[in-house]
């Protein structure tokens, strides 16, 4: 039978229709093999097979792909079909090679030729043809083949302007994977003046291409507003007979319209010539009216063609900030919407309505809609509009409305969606300080917060809670009874007790006058709370209980009572053993002198930026309004543990017993976004950058004698870092600070160290995001654990790019040297002088004579030898200029012992320096750390 010629392709639909027919996978793959044996032989046996013949063939080879087969020949003759003169033939050509040709391909070449010579054809069909395949396969090799033709293309006077409108959607799909492949110098104003073009297609592609330009040159393109304005103008002065065939639902070009309004948001307000600022103004406004016009259709394409202009126009009003009229009748247009009975409507007005509230002009006209928006919170069915209100409601609150609002979102919180109660909390959190007028009224709130919504919490904010009280006198006491009546609820959050437990140990005796809360009554109603805790704030409690001993001295002996229980009791908790032990020594040993003393109440905390707004900002990046900021003070007091409880000075050695289990083994919280000295927050290391030079500073051989600090800094980064290590194990929390105005891109921390030294050290490393936001701060948590001695300490190579700017690589040595393993070891004169005599052989000793880099300063000597972490032994050398030290240094092979003697010599400004261990690596590793920093 002879063919069925034109687009039929009979056999190719009795092939579909065969495998829609089959019964089983098993049955659809026998024949799915029987038609490609059958396809396979017709291409290496058939040499008479003709265009049409090729095309049935090669859309069975498309069609089995579709099913998920894999196709590994055929290829060949989809190349040829591309010089077919026939559309249909060429137009399957195309599609195949669109589909299934990969970009390393032999057949490449082949391919990029035949597109190029259809890119040459006078047929304007072939041209977008070819075109089209370009822009689908869209690799490297087919922009650096056609960067020059196609620009050609797009700005000749002779292109049909399909041809020029499928061009420049080729050109924006190119230039996605390769932005190096548009011209720039005269094709700049060229391409810009496709703008003016006659046809609405052409500048709709344009003005989508050039919307991906500026966004990478700005000022190169710069010349697009005016031309923008021009054509909006145009557009929206236009009736919808005006332009018929871009009318969609009586709104004249509304994808263009959109795509231009767009465009202009990527520039400041047109201040160079006040009549282009003049027609975008005019344009804006006849845009905000034509919104009030009776609907010229009740189909919902009419409604979204006209709101989707109108809310693109509404963001560029916001953008430009510049028009309070505007601004006002936005906001009054977006408060019509808030009742809509379109869900979608209601999200975007209020969404729109959260970016007028920051703006001076309008937040007052955003303010007269509180009312509605609460009642959107309440009432409203979907999840998401009722959080946008939310968001809204804490973007429109200042001092007049505060308490209203405040209010309103607790009660709210009781009953909302458990998606939205973390952020909920943090947002209340932040406006209740924001706003105090009265401190007892934020005291009230937090507390609240806590009961009404004690899992989503955070530490942050019951940290902050203990700061304010802290630093302000005047609501310490009734900071104390409130808390106190909040602990006597039967069902208490363990928050709430842990706020309790630490404002009763540093205020309690403030309220202790009233029989209904003596210090008995106290104690009772906290240690009831004890065993329904978890091991955490349990020794939160036990600093609580010390404290009371030094304010209430009458129930000493009942503590202590308890104490003795906790230090008897074979725990499975080793901290809660060893810290009420030291406790229960302290108040025994120690004077009540010293006890108020090592006790006294807490400092004040000096004032810092919110570390809860840093929270919510990474919560919501780039939503958070800037007129929320609020100032804080140092990053939170009690770690988990409770050390920071008071100012006890015993040794909580055992706090860091699993160094990979603990969570907070640093106290690290979330740190605040400050624009600089970003780490002092933090790290409470005594480090200034108000110099405001400009010189790198790298900080690294520092560490060998501190754990804390900053550990580099130049124009761009500050890296600190704070470390905490016991025997053998170790934590590193190192903090990123963005200096810059720019957000830092591709932000990547790579460890570096030696293959040999990797198996001795390891180091694990949390990942962190890619991008670090202007002005922000992120933290990265590192755990090592010494394996075996080791010679290198590992760097950390920091990559990253600045917004428009060249790749940066910065390398940093990490504070993770040797010594940061040792334990100090005390020692008798005898004991010490018994282990030197015995580590007195040639491999176990080194020692150096060196001058002082800088004048003698003994007193600073010594602390330098503390802060290597060997125990300095007085009184064991009998000259007492001479400095002896101990230490042990841990690694989970074995342990070496090490011995120290530093001999200065003040009229010759040197020192002789001797360390003795038991291994020999070791000991030369020891004695190079030190000499390089003296």
């Amino acid at each position: 039978m002879a063919p069925v010629r034109g687009d039929g392709m009979r056999g190719l639909a009795v092939f579909i229709s065969d495998i829609r027919n089959c019964k089983s996978k098993e049955a659809e793959i026998k024949r799915i093999n029987k038609e490609l044996a059958n396809i396979r032989s017709k291409f290496k046996g058939d040499k008479t097979l003709d265009g049409y013949q090729k095309k049935k063939y090669v859309c069975k080879l498309l069609f089995i792909f579709l099913l998920g087969h894999d196709i590994d020949f055929g290829h060949m003759e989809a190349v040829n079909l591309l010089s077919s003169n026939k559309y249909s033939e060429k137009q399957i050509g195309y599609l195949f090679i669109s589909v299934l040709v990969n970009t390393n391909s032999d057949l490449i070449k082949l391919i990029i030729q035949s597109i190029k010579n259809d890119l040459q054809s006078r047929n304007p069909i072939h041209v977008n043809l070819a075109l089209q395949c370009i822009a689908n396969i869209g690799s490297r090799d087919m922009a650096e083949a056609f960067s020059n033709e196609i620009p050609k293309l797009l700005v000749s006077g002779d292109t049909m302007d399909v041809v020029k409108q499928s061009a420049a959607l080729c050109l924006l799909r190119l230039f996605r994977t390769c932005p190096d492949i548009i011209p720039g110098g005269e094709w700049t104003s060229r391409i810009i003046h496709l703008l003016n073009d006659q046809h609405m297609g052409v500048v709709t592609a344009a003005t989508s291409l050039i919307d991906a330009l500026v966004k990478k040159n700005p000022e190169e393109y710069k010349g697009c507003v005016s031309l923008a304005v021009s054509r909006l103008s145009r557009i929206v002065t236009a009736s919808y007979t005006d332009l018929q065939d871009y009318t969609y639902y009586f709104v004249p070009a509304p994808w263009l319209s959109v795509k231009l309004l767009r465009l202009l948001q990527n520039y400041n307000p047109p201040t160079e010539d006040p009549g282009v600022r003049g027609r975008l103004n005019e344009c804006l406004e006849t845009i905000l009216n034509k919104a009030q016009e009776p609907p010229k259709s009740k189909k919902v394409q009419h409604s979204n063609a006209k709101n989707a202009v109108l809310f693109e126009a509404i963001n560029l009003i916001i953008h430009n900030d510049s028009e309070p009229s505007l601004l006002v009748r936005a906001c009054n247009q977006l408060g019509q919407f808030l009742s809509n009975r379109e869900t979608n409507l209601r999200y975007l007005a209020l969404e729109s309505m959260c970016h007028l509230a920051t703006s001076e002009f309008s937040h007052e006209a955003v303010k007269k809609h509180q009312e509605v928006v609460i009642l959107s919170m309440k009432m409203e069915k979907d999840v998401s509009v009722r959080q946008q209100a939310v968001d809204l409601l804490y973007a429109m609150c200042d001092r007049s409305n505060a308490e209203e609002i405040v209010q309103e979102m607790l009660n709210y919180l009781e009953t909302a969606d458990y998606s939205i109660r973390e952020e909920m909390v943090l947002k209340v959190a932040i406006l209740a300080e924001k706003y105090a007028t009265d401190y007892t009224w934020y005291v009230d709130v937090i507390l609240n917060l806590i009961r009404i919504a004690g899992d989503y919490v955070s530490e942050e904010v019951w940290y902050r809670v203990i700061q304010i009280v802290i630093n302000r006198e005047e609501v310490q006491g009734y900071a104390a009874k409130t808390v106190f009546e909040a602990l006597q609820a039967p069902a208490c959050h363990e928050n709430m007790v842990k706020v309790g437990g630490y404002i009763l140990g540093e205020f309690g005796n403030l309220i202790a006058g009233d029989s209904r809360s003596a210090p008995m009554v106290q104690f009772k109603l906290l240690h009831s709370k004890y065993h329904l805790c978890s091991s955490m704030t349990r020794a939160l409690l036990l600093s609580t209980y010390i404290k009371f001993i030094n304010l209430f001295p009458e129930i000493r002996d009942t503590i202590q009572d308890v104490f003795r229980q906790h230090s008897n009791l074979r725990s499975a908790d080793a901290e809660l053993q060893q810290r009420a032990s030291e406790y229960l020594q302290l108040s025994i040993v120690a004077s009540s002198d010293v006890l108020a003393t090592v006790l006294e109440e807490m400092p004040s905390f000096p004032e810092r930026e919110s570390s809860i707004l840093a929270v919510l900002k990474k919560k919501k990046p780039g939503r958070v309004p800037e007129n929320a900021e609020i100032r804080e003070s140092k990053s939170p007091v009690p770690n988990s543990h409770g050390n920071a409880h008071g100012n006890a000075q015993t040794n909580h050695t055992s706090s860091v017993n699993n160094v990979n289990a603990s969570s907070d083994l640093l106290g690290l919280s979330t740190p605040p976004a400050s624009q600089s000295g970003t780490l002092i927050d933090v790290l409470g290391d005594i480090y200034s950058t108000a110099n405001g030079n400009s010189s790198v500073v790298n900080n690294s051989k520092k560490f060998v004698f501190k754990n804390n600090g900053v550990l580099f800094e130049n124009d761009l980064l500050q890296i600190g870092v704070k470390s905490e290590f016991r025997q053998n194990l170790g934590r590193l929390g190192l903090f990123y600070g963005n200096k810059t105005a720019m957000a830092l891109q591709n932000f990547v921390p790579m460890l570096q160290w030696s293959a040999e030294d990797a198996l001795k050290l390891n180091v694990q490393i949390k990942a962190v995001e890619p991008t670090l936001e202007a002005g922000a701060q992120i933290q990265q948590l590192l755990t090592a654990e010494c394996i075996d001695h080791y010679l290198s300490a590992p760097s950390i190579v920091i990559s990253f790019r600045v917004s428009g700017g060249a790749q940066q690589k910065i390398t940093v040595n990490l504070p993770l040297t040797i010594n940061k393993f040792f334990e100090p070891t005390e020692m008798n004169a005898e004991s010490f002088f018994a282990r030197w005599r015995n580590l007195g052989g040639e491999q176990q000793r080194a020692q150096r004579v060196f001058k002082a880099q800088q004048p003698l300063d003994l007193p600073g000597a010594r602390n330098k030898l503390t802060g290597f972490g060997m125990q300095l032994l007085d009184s064991i050398d009998p000259n007492p200029d001479n400095m002896v030290c101990a230490g042990i240094i841990h690694t989970q092979a074995h342990k070496v012992g090490c011995l120290l003697r530093l001999e200065p010599n003040k009229q010759a400004q040197m020192f002789r320096l001797t360390i003795r261990s038991s291994l020999e690596a070791v000991t030369s590793e020891i004695c190079d750390l030190l000499v390089d920093q003296f």
